[in-house]
């Protein structure tokens, strides 16, 4: 049983690291195809959206004919995309396969996941995600790096070579040892039944709170994910590698959180973690923001303020993410593929927002939208406990 979370985290990180490993390639990427440093973050962007496009099938799709039929079917899909993406000759077409290497997104969340909550019980459910989250955390921690360095030795096109020969690996894994949890399967699946499902849980004020949460906290993450490259490699003329040792301790705070969390778990309450996680989160998105505004090279200042707000999400993020999916009672499959539309959306234009205030006012006001990040997640933290 314990084998199957391992093989599932290994398309996890494969999925993270085919982003991770691109993002400080996508400078050569855009070069290679003759295309402005506007399509670095959109190839992030359109990434996630392909995270949000069949999220509204796949759980309840797999909660009818089975997760493990439905999950092998999105790893395999993710391999060809990965290979298909070595034929392209045009930077639309690239950022289209990126969108098709996204759906991969689609079947960790609502499918995998689901699975996993399935299968444990509550404490050792948290453990396991949070370790989890540890390993698959490893590829934005390492992710820069090895593209960077790889982009020394081989073409970008090896990054998807090595990310599809991880799927397969994966693929064989979850074949071999992926549980069959869907209470439903074998029902009929109508169009009906999933519109009355989708309307009860969407009409779940605590779910909302706690979905809309969960998306706000990951953003600035994500949004220096997919403007870091720009933000330290054009913007303060600093190496490749730099770059990439810049990562480390933004996404080791993360981990450090999350072990935190594991040690943590079973001394004290969910609820309890995720309060004492608002205080450094918060205090991580201020020192960002004061830093850029009062200097104009505080890209280290912004390094620091960003690795105590991960630390936080660390801290809260695996409690929040079980509390929200059993606060409705409609098949995990459909709230978890709601949770993750919602995530994925949150993400997908926040992202987008975040390149158009670098855009438009640098890292200051890059930073400050990372602050209303925090306080959103914040309010929606708060509203989701009072639910509680």
């Amino acid at each position: 049983m314990f084998l199957f979370p391992l093989y599932l985290v290994l398309f996890e990180f494969t999925t993270y690291i085919g982003n991770d490993m691109i993002q400080p390639g996508m400078l050569a990427v855009v070069t290679h195809f003759k295309a402005g440093a506007e399509w670095v973050p959109t190839s992030m962007t359109a990434y996630l959206a392909g995270g949000i496009f069949l999220q509204w099938l796949l759980g309840p799709l797999s909660d009818r004919c089975g997760r493990r039929p439905v999950m092998l079917g999105g790893v395999a899909f993710f391999i060809l995309s990965c290979l298909a993406i070595l034929l392209v000759t045009n930077i639309e077409q690239f950022i289209f396969m990126r969108f098709l290497q996204g759906i991969g997104l689609c079947f960790i969340g609502a499918i995998g996941y689901a699975t996993i909550q399935e299968s444990f019980e509550e404490r050792l459910c948290i453990k396991i995600t949070a370790l989890m989250a540890n390993v698959a955390l490893i590829a934005p921690l390492i992710g820069p790096l090895a593209g960077a360095a790889l982009l020394h030795v081989a073409p970008w096109q090896s990054m998807f070579v090595l990310c599809a020969w991880l799927a397969a690996i994966s693929f064989y894994g979850l074949w071999k040892v992926m549980p069959e949890t869907a209470k439903l399967r074998g029902d009929k699946f109508s169009i009906t039944h999933l519109w009355r499902d989708y309307c009860q849980v969407l009409s779940n004020h605590k779910f909302i709170c706690g979905s809309l949460a969960i998306g706000f906290a990951i953003l600035p993450l994500l949004a220096w994910i997919a403007q870091s490259p720009v933000i330290l490699i054009s913007g303060e003329s600093l190496s490749t590698l730099n770059y990439g040792l810049l990562q480390i301790p933004v996404f080791g705070a993360l981990i450090l959180g999350n072990l935190t969390l594991v040690y943590m778990t079973g001394k004290n309450s969910v609820e309890t973690l995720i309060k004492w996680a608002a205080p450094p989160m918060m205090l991580g998105v201020l020192i960002a923001a004061l830093a850029t505004h009062f200097f104009s090279h505080a890209y280290l200042w912004m390094t620091m303020g960003l690795s105590l707000y991960a630390f936080g999400i660390g801290l809260s993020n695996a409690g929040l993410y079980r509390l929200t999916l059993f606060s409705s009672n409609v098949s995990n499959g459909t709230v978890s593929s709601i949770m993750s539309i919602i995530s994925m959306l949150v993400f997908t234009v926040g992202i987008e927002i975040a390149k158009f205030s670098y855009l438009c006012g640098g890292s200051e006001l890059f930073n400050f939208f990372n602050v209303m990040s925090g306080l959103c997640w914040l309010a929606f933290v708060v509203l989701f406990l009072y639910h509680r």
